[in-house]
């Protein structure tokens, strides 16, 4: 940046100053305009006895109006810039861009990529060529180049929702420099430094610039969120920022799937602190339903922590075999499993011991775990119901004691066939000593967990050998016999740990292993008792489902985005491989995000570097030349005034004349001065809007005058508009409302008529308009939105609006009609539909009858290539498809079914490729690939 707060553009211009003395001795001497006398003899006699005057100088004060209107012009022209930036640059080498475009920058891109090419142009201006490299991106090619080549790679560029890889951008740029020492080498960077030891200033300053400046954005909004935990009464939410001077308050939302804002907090951060931690405090089963977390008015991928399922907590019910001694909690079967998954999961107790009573009642509350200690025997009545929940997800947790040992052998609860009692390891009756415990396994749960060398068994319920023991073992002792087995149930499943829950048996439950082991246990199960499949949790890979963007939205689209690949030795963290997102699927997900756990953010390191700190371009510069242009109008104007009255040109007016003069003088000037006022014969009123919407294919709806009806309307086509984006090759703009009398139709071709018997009765004039727009070749979708199954009242009434609908198609010239047809275009012109349901699927839809079911002297549809001018419906689309702005539908469907709400949108689609390809899908080409799909 320039040390001066303003510069001039062209300061030649300056010296026009020196002739303002000139101007002024001039001015002086110009005597005043004559004035016009009356002539009676008398004045004329009485006048020449008066001695002769020389003229008057003009007024000092028009002299010093007329110096300032002329510096004012001269200060234009010589056009002062305010903060104007420094666009030189060092010669003796190549103009060097290394420019950060990772999750930081998004915020202020637009600035950093004008920034940018202010430096390309003043290395075109003085023929240097350009080296460019992008730290975010996996490769660079920043071999110098030509300015133009330059300005297509940096409008090619984009924030990527990524940490910077600076270090594999400077290895590819020191390649291509190849020895090189640059000129100017410009480092716009986003202030951050990328990890804890970022040399990245200090590398760019070995390669021997000229000139070293450091470009920065607004480093007080760089912020992200590093970690959420979902506590026994809130949830935790820790953030980190970039300039930590002053203290701060910062909100934060917690969100649904859907994006709703469910429950806010903040984080507070005092003076000098970079990492504070803020708390969301909501019911459990609210933050059961929290997506993701982001900080309010910070659009970026680190102001978002995405949520999956290893967030919620885990509704667990703790089953005994015995009453728990208050007297001595450590020998409670319940004591370290309730110290253990506290911090993790919402756990429960049965109000009464008799577990037929208990049981029914605790599945009622819709558990994720159920662990029972040391339980043999249940009541015959409750194996039915635990069956039933552990078939439907959830995850059964069992501890062997002295019960289960004793418990028939035939138990449909525990996952292996058991052998009657326990072995005991170690004592004077026993040859074997107690056994350690073996390596993990590489599947199953507890993979990656190094091998407890504190936890020795002393004794432990066995197994009946079987031929797939060794698949359901997820932990052993050194020699081999189970500790920890599991057997699948549809989508639940049942665990053992052959040892006791308390300390008597083992040292497991005394170690920190067991808290670990049972928290991963708890996390493999789906809250609201549903679990993944079986062995879904660890060896497979997740392929990407939801990608976050820079400015922190999440996108389905993939890009080059690998399958994520689960390893419980090390954390994942984002790459260019796997970017921050959701992998997995509807079914189950993992989130990634940008920052690690525990991450901080600090600022680059600049010691010992001489470097020249700039800030990015924009808004601060600005120039002052409009506004010294319109003060010296001003000015002028003023003195043209000044000049008449003098002159006496108002004289001889009537004072009220005078007034309306200068009445007038004002308004023309005021309206002169307005700016952007555009003359009214320019152009025909309507021509803008109609440019805009011939750019692009826009849904059309007829505008009733009622609010809710048009809302609807409105938000309807928007829901589909949104579904084909996303669906389909099409990409309409924004849907139109419609009024008839009045707008042009045939630039839509749909128009969606949502009809209500409240709503005034169109005009003729407007009726005739629809009849022409549907004889060239358009369409009317006429929905009556209250479920009718027919067009007239032979065997039963109408609705009301069904009689409006009658009354408006009695003014138009329509075919005969019919129910969509089993094989008609419609049903396969996208998706194979067999109905066309909306918000109601009790109404078909009606379409123009084909030619084999018409008269002869019907009209054809041949200019419109098949398509039916007319459909009418009961359904009701619009309330189907309507969608708020986060995208939510606004209106359930009846009977409530999103598979319904799925196939109207469906049903939308087809009707609009319909419109658009006509009866293209009817080519026999087509039928061996739709039989196929049929299975016919």
């Amino acid at each position: 940046m320039s040390s001066l707060p303003f510069a001039f553009a062209y300061p030649a211009i300056l010296g026009a100053l020196f002739a303002l003395p000139i101007i002024w001795w001039l001015l002086r001497l110009t005597p005043p305009r004559p004035k016009t006398e009356v002539f009676p003899p008398l004045k004329i006699l009485a006048t020449v006895l008066k001695r002769e005057e020389t003229p008057a100088q003009s007024p000092w004060w028009l002299t010093l109006l007329r110096m300032l209107l002329a510096t004012a012009v001269i200060l234009a022209i010589a056009d002062p810039i305010f903060n104007p930036r420094a666009n030189s640059i060092a010669s003796g080498g190549p103009l060097v861009l290394f420019v950060d475009n990772g999750w930081a920058t998004s915020p202020d891109w637009d600035r950093r990529v004008k920034t940018a090419e202010a430096l390309i142009d003043d290395a075109e201006a003085a023929g240097t060529p350009v080296a460019i490299a992008f730290t975010a991106d996996p490769t660079n090619d920043a071999v110098p180049g030509t300015a133009a080549t330059a300005r297509d790679k940096l409008r090619a560029a984009e924030p990527k929702p990524l940490v910077p890889d600076r270090q594999r951008a400077f290895d590819a740029l020191r390649a291509a420099l190849n020895g090189v020492h640059p000129g100017t080498l410009a480092f716009l960077t986003d202030g951050a430094a990328a990890g804890d030891h970022d040399a990245t200033v200090r590398q760019l300053s070995d390669l021997s610039p000229a000139q070293l400046r450091l470009v920065s954005g607004d480093e007080a909004e760089t912020m992200a969120i590093t970690s959420a935990s979902n506590a026994a009464d809130a949830m935790t939410v820790t953030a980190t920022r970039l300039n930590s001077a002053a203290a701060a308050s910062y909100p934060v939302t917690a969100q649904d799937t859907q994006g709703r804002a469910i429950a806010a907090g903040a984080i507070d951060f005092q003076p000098g602190q970079s990492v504070a931690t803020g708390s969301i405090t909501a019911p459990f089963e609210m933050r059961n339903d929290f997506a993701r977390v982001s900080m309010d008015n910070h659009a970026t991928a680190g102001a978002v922590h995405l949520l999956d399922d290893g967030f919620k907590r885990r509704r667990v019910v703790l089953l005994s075999g015995e009453v728990g001694d208050t007297f001595q909690p450590l020998l409670s079967p319940l004591y370290y499993i309730q110290r253990a998954l506290q911090p993790y999961a919402d756990l429960i107790e049965p109000n009464t011991p008799d577990l037929a009573t208990s049981i029914p009642d605790l599945l009622s509350q819709n558990p994720s775990v159920i662990i029972m200690a040391d339980i043999g025997r249940l009541p015959q009545q409750t194996y039915e119901p635990l069956q039933r929940w552990i078939a439907n997800g959830g995850t059964l947790v069992r501890f062997a004691g002295p019960r289960l040992a004793a418990a028939p052998a035939d138990d449909p609860l525990v996952p292996v066939i058991l052998r009657q009692g326990e072995r005991a390891l170690g004592g004077a009756l026993s040859w074997a000593e107690p056994q350690p415990l073996a390596e993990f396994p590489t599947f199953g749960p507890f993979a990656g967990m190094p091998k407890p060398t504190d936890v020795t068994v002393k004794r432990q319920v066995l197994a009946e050998p079987t031929p797939d023991l060794a698949e359901r073992t997820w932990a052993s002792l050194a020699d081999g016999t189970p500790l920890v087995t599991t057997k699948p149930i549809n989508a639940g499943r049942i665990v053992l740990f052959h040892v006791s829950a308390e300390a008597t048996w083992s040292d497991l439950p005394i170690s920190g292993n067991f808290v670990e082991m049972l928290r991963r246990l708890v996390q493999l199960s789906r809250s609201g008792g549903v679990t993944a499949e079986a062995g879904a949790s660890t060896a497979e890979a997740l392929p990407p489902f939801r990608l976050l963007t820079a400015k922190g939205a999440l996108t389905t689209e993939t890009g080059t985005a690998r399958p994520l690949i689960p390893n419980v030795k090390v954390t994942p963290v984002a790459s260019f491989d796997n970017p921050p997102g959701l992998y997995g699927s509807e079914e189950g997900f993992t989130a990634l995000n940008v920052l690690p756990k525990d991450a901080e953010l600090k600022p680059i390191d600049t010691s010992g570097i001489t470097v020249v700190r700039e800030g990015l371009i924009g808004g601060e510069t600005w120039s002052a030349k409009p506004a010294l242009f319109l003060i010296a109008f001003l000015l002028l104007l003023a003195d043209s005034l000044i000049v008449l009255f003098m002159s006496g040109a108002f004289s001889r007016l009537r004072p009220t004349a005078r007034a309306a003069a200068l009445v007038a003088v004002a308004i023309s000037a005021a309206f002169f001065l307005q700016p952007g006022q555009s003359r009214a014969d320019d152009a025909k009123p309507g021509d803008d809007q109609i440019f805009q919407r011939l750019d692009n294919t826009h849904l059309a709806y007829v505008v009733t005058g009622e609010q809710e009806v048009d809302r609807l309307s409105e938000r309807g086509l928007v829901g589909l508009t949104d579904f084909l984006t996303y669906r389909t090759t099409l990409e309409p703009s924004p849907p139109v409302g419609l009024d008839l009398a009045k707008d042009e139709l045939s630039f839509y071709p749909i128009i969606y008529w949502p009809i209500s018997a409240t709503a005034p009765m169109p005009s003729s004039a407007a009726i005739n308009r629809i009849d022409a727009y549907m004889r060239a070749g358009g369409t009317v979708l006429f929905d009556t939105r209250d479920q009718f199954s027919a067009l007239d009242n032979n065997g039963g009434s109408v609705s009301a609006n069904g009689e409006r609908l009658q009354q408006i198609l009695a003014n138009l010239d329509i075919p005969p009609l019919e129910p969509v047809p089993s094989d008609h275009v419609l049903t396969k012109s996208f998706y194979l539909l067999s109905s066309f349901p909306g918000r109601y699927t009790g109404s078909p839809l009606w379409i123009e009858a084909r030619q084999e079911n018409r008269a002869a002297n019907a009209k054809s549809t041949a200019t419109a290539d098949g398509v039916s001018p007319i459909l009418i419906t009961g359904n009701d689309f619009a309330g189907a498809w309507a969608v708020d702005d986060n995208g939510v539908p606004m209106l359930p469907t009846v009977p409530p079914d999103e598979t319904q709400r799925e196939y109207a949108y469906r049903s939308g689609v087809n009707i609009m490729m319909y419109m658009l390809t006509g009866n293209y899908k009817t080519d026999q080409v087509h039928v061996p690939a739709l039989l196929e799909r049929l299975g016919q």
